[in-house]
């Protein structure tokens, strides 16, 4: 016989114990214990106590709230699975619950035996994912501590040899700065995507549930959005997942400046074309050339990761119906690109860490992002041998300057 699985509802409503209670009973094989506190504090007793498999969370309780429970029990290590229970749909609390930390959302009052099931089901999943990330996490620190050790003692060793090994003993100590590196590296690796993996995963989880819900044609519309909300949050995961291969392939070395000859122009608006439909509402590229030519001979797909990259950033950093203003230009043996924005700006404090691996300005946390997309266009343009500049204003807009000399070699 399958492990009951211990479900802790905490809601301040006996009413609603009872219904949840009920719901429970009819779920096929009734492999649950439900336990009900209504208490804000006793409940975080009882979560530090370890002892539930899943917890359902009302939105009201009395003078706190369901969102304000759920993240002070992840900041004292709670890693169980939260859903956050409410009494109406709500995109921005829902989006909120995500945030914070929350695996699932239901509307109380519509909830049927098999939503519950499947909810508590997928929510215990993904916990179990995270807390294998974090375990590898843990794992990966613990086999580099034990090698920067063995290396520390190889250097030890060296140091009562003869002078002759002076050179041997310099690439130890270069072996061991470069794995502090990567561990450094990977372990924030873990760290953001773990985070940031986790936003549009709970995003694409709530809509499916959601989803279900609307059956008639005249719940089109809401479908509809959630399905536009799922691809989104997939095309989140793609861009993700396409900086952590940028970027672990140039660490590696195995991006090269390969030259070739091409029109600029039409690079450009080729990319002004591909990136219009991802766009916030009212958002425009506004591209123009200057120069008496259009042909350039550089390493293309650079140039157009430069500018996706670039867009990309505009955009994000921008609010709706804000323009881009996106400039080429060719003069002599220097190809200039130029993309200006109207967004959020830089806080000044923050621009002198613009380029570091993972770094994000204090003013988009609440933005979804990996802090490597700068990281990696300042690598790009230091492979063709060109320069990279920036203007920042706060609540006024960026503008990114990049020069690129002409059959520039890395």
């Amino acid at each position: 016989m399958a492990e009951k699985i211990r479900v802790l509802l905490i809601d301040d409503d006996e009413d609603d114990f009872i219904i949840t209670r009920e719901i429970i009973n009819d779920i096929p094989g009734r492999n649950y214990l439900l336990d009900w506190t209504s208490s804000f504090n006793e409940a975080l007793s009882l979560i530090r106590q370890q002892q539930h498999d899943v917890y359902l969370v009302d939105y009201r309780l009395g003078a706190h709230d369901g969102l304000e429970l759920i993240t002070q029990a992840i900041e004292e290590g709670s890693t169980a699975p939260f859903i956050l229970l409410t009494g109406q749909s709500d995109r921005e609390t829902d989006e909120k619950a995500m945030r914070i930390g929350a695996l699932d959302y239901l509307v109380k009052g519509t909830i049927n035996p098999f939503e519950l099931e499947r909810s508590i089901r997928y929510s215990i999943e993904h916990a179990k994912s995270l807390a294998e990330i974090q375990k590898l996490n843990t794992e990966l620190e613990q086999r580099v501590e034990l090698r920067t050790q063995e290396l520390a003692e190889a250097i030890r060793k060296l140091e009562h040899t003869n002078r002759s090994l002076y050179e041997a003993e310099q690439e130890v100590r270069k072996a061991l700065k470069k794995e502090k590196e990567l561990h450094e590296l990977k372990s924030r690796f873990v760290t953001i995507a773990s985070h940031e993996f986790r936003t549009p995963l709970s995003t694409v989880l709530s809509s499916v549930s959601l989803i279900s819900k609307y059956t008639t044609t005249e719940d089109d519309e809401k479908r509809q959005k959630h399905v536009d909300r799922i691809k989104s949050a997939v095309n989140n995961l793609t861009n993700i997942l396409n900086d952590f291969l940028s970027i672990s392939r140039i660490e590696e070395g195995k991006i090269y400046n390969v030259p070739a000859t091409f029109n600029l122009q039409n690079l450009a608006t080729e990319v002004t074309d591909e990136l219009q439909g991802f766009l916030k509402k009212g958002q425009k590229i506004h591209y123009s050339h200057a120069g008496d030519s259009s042909t350039v001979h550089l390493d293309k797909q650079l140039i157009k990761n430069i500018m996706i990259n670039l867009l990309s950033n505009a955009s994000k950093y921008s609010g709706e119906g804000k323009a881009i203003h996106f400039n080429t230009e060719i003069t002599g043996s220097t190809t200039s690109i130029v993309i200006r924005d109207e967004g959020i700006g830089i806080p000044e404090a923050d621009q002198a860490h613009l380029f570091t691996p993972f770094f994000r300005a204090q003013n988009v946390t609440n933005i979804q992002g990996t802090g490597l997309g700068l990281n990696i266009v300042k690598k790009y343009v230091d492979i063709m041998n060109g320069s990279l500049q920036y203007e920042s204003k706060l609540d006024e807009g960026t503008t990114f300057s990049v020069s690129i000399p002409e059959n520039a070699q890395s």
